[in-house]
């Protein structure tokens, strides 16, 4: 039972977090009035320290970047479960699990709370569900995703010199 669990469920979670980011996306680039709402909302509260605009059109986080990132999130998530291809798969999942605790952390601890669209809590549901499945995920493809974030490393940062082949400052 474990086996197909273990087998099935990668798939089942990643096409759910995929079918709720592109279903969020008709609202986030058509300019909704929920959208609108929320966002306005988020910039409202990010302006009562100095942040206004941080989350308007053309702010940081706005409707339009975080709807890129559901966007990037869901096709690394559905092309990464090709067999080959599954360092997109982590990723995909790491861009899943970042925009999510962003999104909880917004309906939890700022004046946007649980249910900003009276629609019964649904849309902070779905935000949790998705961040419970990509931990899941992200735990699932740890050992990938740690051989992803070496080879950035590598290709990053440079490789340190033996003590052997450095010459001596006073040389």
């Amino acid at each position: 039972m474990l086996d197909k669990i273990k087998r099935y469920a990668p798939g089942v979670f990643s096409v759910f977090a995929s079918a709720v980011f592109l279903d969020s996306l008709r609202y986030k680039f058509t300019d909704h009035p929920n959208t609108q709402e929320i966002f306005g909302r988020l910039d409202g509260w990010a302006g009562s320290f100095g942040a206004g605009g941080l989350f308007g059109h053309t702010g940081l986080f706005s409707q339009y970047v975080i709807g890129t990132a559901e966007l990037a999130a869901s096709s690394l998530l559905i092309i990464g479960l090709v067999p080959r291809l599954v360092r997109l798969h982590a990723l995909g999942a790491l861009i899943a699990f970042a925009v999510m605790s962003g999104a909880v952390s917004f309906h939890l601890f700022t004046p946007l709370g649980i249910d900003p669209n009276n629609d019964g809590g649904g849309l902070f549901a779905a935000a949790a569900t998705i961040w419970v499945t990509s931990l899941g995920l992200l735990i699932y493809r740890r050992d990938v995703l740690i051989s992803l974030l070496k080879d950035l490393s590598a290709a990053f940062v440079p490789a340190a010199q033996g003590a052997a082949t450095m010459r001596p400052a006073h040389a």
